[in-house]
């Protein structure tokens, strides 16, 4: 081999590796490989390599054999089970193939790769490049090991994912562009690593438990958002955007990522829960663990940690803002797939994590992994973060009458069966939603349920606490006169009247007077009222077990202006009884956005130009102005297409066309997003089916 190694040519076969690493996705020259699994590289011009080339890999600042960020190996017959290894494939008179192999259980990240030759009696190494390692799904011995191989396809691989939003009554859904294989982004989720917390403080230690999913999660949950660390999103509920993008107009993580990395790494403005949990299941996925949205419908944001929410209105029916806790309409999280070796196997499976910052967990704003199946047995006292999460899909929800004058507060009414509902995801391998609530807790109501949130109130030593808040068995014991609700009488979407009905039914043999006052408010999707809408009162006579239904009608005058962008209204009907308890009526209704039709006109084939036509038809009776067409989709174009559309009449139909040459071929889906002056973020995706 001459007296000191020379620099071998290499070739790293980056599409063969990619290939059998499930990588292929990704573009980037640099090797991509996973954990646990062999892969290999050829040396060009060298003659056969003697027994006694030694490797060297390592990663982090300092790298160090005790921290297992440094390791060395040589040649060796077969490969290691326990550790690296390097095994001969093939020779020839110019180049020789070696097979290295990682542990299922080492450190991921970029990796330095370098050979020395001691047979020369020079010692000095010789640096072949870097590769990335990252966790292994497919790999029975890896933490993240998923023996479904539909869904490690799904939760690793898909690029597309299907986000639920609205409310309990009325679920709708998004398409969101994860974009993990998109240039640049494995970097960028590298580089997030390298700017959290933990690593500042003390970055050999950071790197070396890089091995865990269980910590990278929990520091990733920390740096999606912006709250302690300069993370990438920074949060807003205000229903002002000012100074930054509106949550609801984004339809991929790609395009935040990328804006991080571009403004030095300043915070992107603005997230809301989804996009906390989409750009965390992006970066995720991009790792190599099996991660996926849940979306909460009436979650609760326990802040006191007692397992209930107390929810407060004034004596008009205004909901108040008093006391920290919230019910959210609803409320999206991540689940991550990975044994919990720390709580024993029974723990193991689906992970919860949460980037959108609600409270601190260990001084800093981050949350989870807690073990789904911690939550539904109500093991409260597991780590991490399980007594938040709990109530956030169990607490028990309490109602109160409040006066701002005298602070005085009456309870109307609590309920055990409000929180947690249609706990959603995407199936896999289709854009349909399936229900997962059975898999954080038994059903509703049922003694087992109800013994379990005991057991969670016992382990958090709450069972015997004199609590302030509680209803006295007094007022427990006094059942309302009459009953209430509010039905809709015809559709829910923006541009018309919201026609309500309120239906009042006396549940008593003795006729009753009754005061009724009503208001509207627009809410944001965490139910914080933004702007008052609409008041009316009643004042109604209701005959022995008689039921009176009153049509109620808000014009969409009258709430135009005041909407958010999400589109959420309040509706509350405060019931002042005579000579009986206060009843509670209240709707949360979510508008629906008018329709999107996206075509594609001709056939979708690799690197051949396709036009697509996107059709929008104003529903008002008033002209749209500013309107704005915003397209993305992997593989289907690069970065995203802003094309701005010319103001639209009174029930005018809009025809947008523009083409794309998709890039790869399979199933992939097209996002589009149109805003104009009166509808913010209208949302559709089309699957298109590329050939070659």
């Amino acid at each position: 081999m001459g007296q000191a190694l020379t620099q071998p040519s290499i070739d790293w076969h980056v599409k063969e590796n990619g290939r059998d690493h499930h990588t292929s996705k990704f573009s980037s020259k640099e090797l991509i490989v996973r954990r646990g699994q062999a892969f290999v590289i050829t040396f060009n011009g060298t003659e056969k390599p003697e027994q006694t080339l030694t490797f060297i890999a390592e990663t982090g600042p300092k790298p160090s054999k005790q921290a297992k960020t440094q390791v060395t190996f040589g040649i060796s017959s077969t490969a290691s089970k326990e550790g690296w290894s390097a095994v001969v494939q093939s020779t020839s008179s110019h180049s020789v193939s070696i097979s290295i192999s990682s542990p299922a259980n080492a450190v991921i990240g970029r990796y330095k790769l370098s050979v020395q030759s001691t047979s020369t009696g020079s010692s000095s190494a010789v640096v072949l490049g870097t590769f990335v390692l990252l966790f292994n799904p497919w790999s029975s011995g890896d933490d993240v090991f998923m023996p479904n191989k539909a869904e490690c396809e799904e939760y690793v691989l898909e690029e597309f994912g299907i986000i639920f939003a609205g409310n309990n009554n009325h679920i709708n859904s998004f398409g969101w562009n994860f974009g993990q294989f998109q240039a640049d982004i494995l970097n960028i989720c590298l580089s997030m690593l390298d700017r959290s917390l933990n690593y500042r403080q003390d970055p050999a230690t950071d790197v070396s438990h890089r091995h865990d999913p269980k910590y990278l999660g929990r520091v990733l949950s920390a740096m999606v958002n912006a709250n302690d660390d300069q993370g990438v999103v920074l949060g807003n509920w205000s229903g002002n955007y000012d100074g930054g993008k509106s949550p609801s107009s984004w339809t991929g993580s790609g395009e935040i990522l990328q804006n991080w990395k571009k403004s030095g790494f300043k915070p992107v403005r603005y997230g809301q829960c989804w996009v906390f949990a989409a750009v965390l299941t992006t970066v995720l996925r991009c790792l190599g663990i099996p991660t996926r949205p849940i979306t909460n419908f009436s979650s609760a944001h326990d802040a006191d940690g007692n397992l209930r929410v107390d929810e407060f209105y004034d004596a008009s029916g205004n909901h108040l803002n008093e006391g920290a806790d919230s019910v959210w309409n609803f409320h999206v999280w991540n689940e991550s797939w990975f044994s919990r070796s720390d709580l024993g196997p029974s723990y193991s499976g689906w992970q919860i994590l949460d980037a959108t910052p609600q409270e601190e967990s260990g001084g800093i704003y981050q949350c989870g992994p807690a073990s789904r199946n911690a939550i539904k047995e109500g093991d409260v006292d597991l780590d991490y973060d399980c007594p938040f999460v709990f109530a956030e899909v169990n607490a028990d929800c309490m109602y109160w009458n409040y006066d701002p004058a005298t602070r005085k507060k009456t309870l109307l009414f609590n309920k055990s069966t409000v929180i947690g509902q249609l706990i959603s995801t995407k199936a896999v391998g289709r854009n349909d939603r399936i229900d997962i609530t059975n898999d954080y807790k038994y059903e509703e109501g049922s003694k087992k349920e109800r013994d379990i949130f005991k057991k969670a109130r016992k382990k958090l030593g709450l069972e015997d606490k004199f609590d302030p808040t509680a209803p006295t068995p007094k007022e427990i014991e006094q059942k309302p006169d009459i009953s209430g609700k509010f039905k809709l009488a015809g559709p829910s979407e923006v541009g018309k009247d919201l026609n309500l009905i309120l239906v009042l039914a006396n549940l008593q043999s003795e006729v009753k007077s009754i005061q009724v006052n009503m208001t509207a408010w627009s809410t944001v999707y965490t139910r914080r009222p933004v702007r008052e809408i609409w008041k009316d009162s009643l004042s109604v006579s209701l005959s022995p077990e008689e039921e009176k239904h009153f049509p109620i009608k808000i014009s969409y005058g009258e709430y135009q202006q005041q909407l958010t962008t999400d589109n959420a209204i309040e509706v509350t009907a405060l019931c002042h009884v005579e000579g009986g308890i206060q009843v509670l009526v209240q709707r949360h209704i979510a508008l629906d956005n008018p329709a999107i039709d996206i075509q594609v006109l001709g056939e979708a084939k690799v690197n051949k130009e396709v036009e697509v036509e996107v059709v929008f038809t104003n529903p008002i009776d008033i002209e749209v102005k500013d309107c704005v067409l915003q397209v993305e989709g992997s593989d289907l174009l690069r970065g995203i297409l802003m094309i701005d559309v010319p103001p639209l009449k009174a029930k005018e139909i809009s025809s947008t066309k523009f083409k794309l040459t998709p890039f790869e071929t399979g199933s992939k889906h097209l996002l589009v997003n149109f805003s104009c002056d009166k509808f913010a973020d209208i949302k559709a995706f089309k699957t298109v089916k590329v050939v070659d």
